[in-house]
């Protein structure tokens, strides 16, 4: 919902950044890969009950999240880039509610419950996408990205917002994992509108 709207704010210096490392030689497959293990190693923090550094390594698995696509834009991006890419995030996404659930069993339910609809919120996504490119439609809204990316009431910021506040406030943990869980589904219905808006 708000990341078309943050994409001003942060691709600048993103893209500065990104331009530097381009000239260094670091790849934007590189960086994926890097972030996805800081994320994984957020998640197992949590699931240690590491708080602290759990919320450090997911908010820096995000920012090599965003610095992998500017170095991508100051090269060239690929299609296997864009595939890692989505990749890494749905395994980061699903794997912080995972670490919950390990880290206490009244939490086994409702981070079933999120993944479950992160698994939902995926494939709208996924599957607008392709149809998207079938048509040959294109957007900017999100930044120059692989592929198309589909405007959504719970979307990569809410996620990490949400994420923080589970970090910082554990013990609502299935308050917060059921009220996203319920966003995420109301985003597949939103999604579904729109496709019937679009594709009919």
């Amino acid at each position: 919902m708000f990341d078309a709207k943050l994409r001003p704010l942060i691709d600048p210096p993103l893209n500065a950044c990104g331009k530097s490392l381009a000239r260094a030689g670091v790849s934007a497959n590189m960086l994926t890969l890097a972030g996805l293990i800081l994320g994984l190693g957020g998640a197992a923090a949590i699931a240690l009950d590491e708080m602290g550094l759990g919320l450090a390594l997911i908010i820096a698995n995000r920012l090599l999240d965003g610095l992998d696509g500017a170095v991508a834009r100051a090269t060239k991006p690929t299609a296997l880039g864009g595939y890692f890419d989505i990749v890494a995030d749905f395994a980061f996404y699903v794997s912080v509610p995972l670490g919950f659930g390990i880290l206490a069993s009244e939490n086994t339910l409702p981070a079933l419950v999120l993944v479950a609809s992160f698994v939902l919120t995926g494939v709208s996504f996924l599957a607008f996408a392709v149809t998207a490119a079938e048509r040959g439609d294109e957007t900017q809204a999100h930044g120059e990205k692989s592929f198309f990316y589909s405007t959504g009431l719970a979307e990569g910021g809410e996620t990490i917002a949400v994420f923080i506040a589970m970090c910082l406030f554990p013990a609502h943990f299935a308050l917060i994992a059921y009220g996203y869980a319920a966003l995420c589904v109301l985003t597949v219905f939103q999604r579904s509108a729109l496709a019937i808006a679009t594709f009919k």
